[in-house]
């Protein structure tokens, strides 16, 4: 079965809420099956624009990923994403062909 990923593309706008974020959804996410891939880091946009923050969050499937990002605690705390940061969060279904 092909696994699901979350990828978000982040640009912080309020760098002093947005750890708050991050240290409330890791535990929840991490519970409903999550691997975090990539989380911040060096990066270069070879092409077009985009945040200044990049996750790739892996599922064990396509499935798991949308009921992880609809589940209604991650939400709560998505709310503080929403405050500190403009996002584009993007969930696929990863196939490897």
């Amino acid at each position: 079965m092909p696994k699901g990923y979350i990828i978000g593309h982040i640009k912080v706008t309020d760098p002093e809420g947005y750890p708050e974020y991050v240290r409330r959804d890791t535990p929840i996410l991490q519970s409903l099956g999550a691997k975090f891939i990539v989380r911040g880091g060096q990066h270069q946009v070879a092409e077009g624009d985009s945040g200044d923050r990049h996750v790739v969050i892996e599922f064990p499937s396509y499935a798991a990923a949308l009921a992880a990002y609809n589940d209604p605690e991650y939400q709560e705390v998505a709310d503080i994403r929403r405050r500190c940061a403009e996002s584009v969060i993007i969930v696929v279904e990863g196939h490897g062909e």
